[in-house]
Formats: C-alpha cells, sequence, structure tokens
C-alpha cells in the first residue's frame, strides 16, 4: 500500500497515476452518455457539476483516503477538503475532469489533472499529472526531473515563424469585445488557429512540440485547470507567464483566476507577446 504521510514528496507520482487510473475509470463509464448530464448544483469554481465531474471527484477522494494519503484538496468541483490527519502537509490542487462539455457530448478531448504542492501557491507545485483518459495518454512532471509522456521524455517545439506555428488561443467569453483587439494581430499572422476545448492537455501539447503555443487572455480560467500542465510545461523547457511576461504565480483557491502566454521557446514567445502589446 502506497502511503505519503510526513513531508516527503517520495510516492506522490505514484499516488497520483494510482488517482487517474481510477478516475479515468468512471469518466470513461460515463463518456457520452445521458446520464453524465445530469447537473448536481454549482461547483466550488462556478460552473454546473455534471455527474461525470462527481463522479471523477468521488473517485480521487476515495483513492487518497484508501492510501491513508494527509492533504488539502483544492478541487474545481468540492472546493477545499481536508483529508487525512495532516492536511496541511501537501495540497492537491485538482480539475477531476477538464473538458466536462467534451465529455459528456463524446468528444474525445478532456483531461485529469492532478498537482501536489507544499504550499498553496502555483510556484511550489512539485509533482504534477495531467491524463488522457480517452487516448490512455499520460503527461508527468517532478520538478527539477523533467517532463514525461507515457514515461518517454519530452520537450517543445524549435518553432521561431508566426507563420507557420500551431497555436491555441481561447476565446470563450462574453467579454470577447474587448479582448478581440489585442488578439487581431496575432490572428491577422497566424494560419494554423486551434482550440480543443481543454486547456490542461493544450498546455502539455505545447510542452511536447504537438503545438507551438496557447494564450488565454480572458482572465476567465481556473487555476485548478493548469496548476499540474503548468509544472510540465516548465519542466519540458516551455515557458508559461503572464500575458505581461510577469512570473505566473497565483493562490491555489478554486476562484483563482488566470491569463497567460504558454510557449515553446524564448524567441517564439518574444514575438507572440510583441503582437500581443
Amino acid at each position: 500500500m502506497l502511503n505519503c504521510e510526513g513531508h516527503k514528496l517520495a510516492n506522490w507520482l505514484s499516488i497520483l497515476e494510482v488517482c487517474s487510473q481510477k478516475m479515468k475509470e468512471e469518466i470513461i463509464a460515463l463518456f457520452g452518455s445521458e446520464e453524465a448530464k445530469n447537473g448536481f448544483g454549482i461547483g466550488a469554481g462556478g460552473d454546473v457539476t455534471k455527474k461525470i465531474d462527481l463522479a471523477a471527484e468521488n473517485a480521487l477522494i476515495q483513492t487518497l483516503q484508501d492510501h491513508r494519503v494527509s492533504c488539502t484538496l483544492i478541487s474545481e468541483e468540492a472546493g477545499t477538503k481536508e483529508i487525512g490527519p495532516n492536511p496541511s502537509s501537501f495540497y492537491l490542487t485538482t480539475d477531476p475532469l477538464d473538458g466536462t462539455t467534451n465529455a459528456v457530448r463524446g468528444a474525445p478531448f478532456m483531461a485529469i489533472s492532478l498537482a501536489v504542492s507544499k504550499r498553496p501557491y502555483l510556484k511550489d507545485v512539485e509533482t504534477a499529472l495531467v491524463s488522457d483518459p480517452v487516448h490512455d495518454i499520460t503527461y508527468t512532471a517532478e520538478r527539477g526531473k523533467g517532463a514525461f509522456r507515457n514515461r518517454e521524455g519530452i520537450q517543445p517545439s524549435l518553432a521561431k515563424s508566426l507563420e507557420e506555428a500551431v497555436m491555441g488561443v481561447d476565446f470563450n467569453t462574453l467579454k470577447i469585445r474587448e479582448i478581440m483587439p489585442r488578439l487581431i494581430p496575432i490572428l491577422e499572422k497566424i494560419k494554423h488557429l486551434r482550440h480543443f476545448g481543454a486547456n490542461a492537455l493544450e498546455l502539455c501539447y505545447v510542452a511536447d512540440g504537438t503545438t507551438d503555443a496557447f494564450i488565454d487572455i480572458r482572465g476567465k480560467l481556473r487555476v485548478t485547470d493548469i496548476a499540474a500542465a503548468y509544472l510540465i510545461l516548465r519542466e519540458a523547457g516551455g515557458i508559461i507567464v503572464t500575458p505581461e511576461g510577469n512570473e505566473l504565480d497565483v493562490p491555489l483557491d478554486a476562484t483563482q483566476r488566470v491569463a497567460f502566454i504558454a510557449a515553446a521557446n524564448k524567441t517564439f514567445y518574444a514575438e507572440v507577446q510583441e503582437l500581443l502589446k
């Protein structure tokens, strides 16, 4: 039995892998079904909690309890929940299912996001896992040890030209008229624009070179969505900062919102940031 009592990060990655497997089983059982769409009120992050979200979160909590883990859970659905006798030892920040809209409609792009830290701040995340439950792909990272896709090391692309790049942009906001003037210079230059609907996984795509950048300047995205992918991208060698170019560090809280530029390399980032100005 895995046990993560005390103040060591040893075994956390193994525990997250077990948790994600249990969560995946619940998600796949409900994926694309009418039952998955059932609502259970408003979650801590402000959106309606669907049955598929709740099933994934319950599987996570049950697995943590089964393995006698002590931590403070920071979840998009349940908010803050203390688990075990020493909950202040670790913080586990999660979006149990990033891409719920895709999941309930049967669109195969979604992610399980799990991030562990000793302090409740984004820059303190030390162990991370993002899992694609449909395609059986798992991204992991531990601080100072690099980033991995199904246990194989990854790194971002070497792209330097916006004209040939593949870039993700999240437009999902009622304030589209407010942010569009800043985005137009990029949209005029980018030929290959993408947005798949699960930001944690899209950041991992930048980390492994599938895409070259992903930007979200809405100020709407919750930190629970990106806490794990943040470390994975940085450990892969990519860049993720605020739209102004500052360090991206915020409290880990289900209501905390973020905006960012994520890019494969410094050259590419500099060009994106210049256009956003």
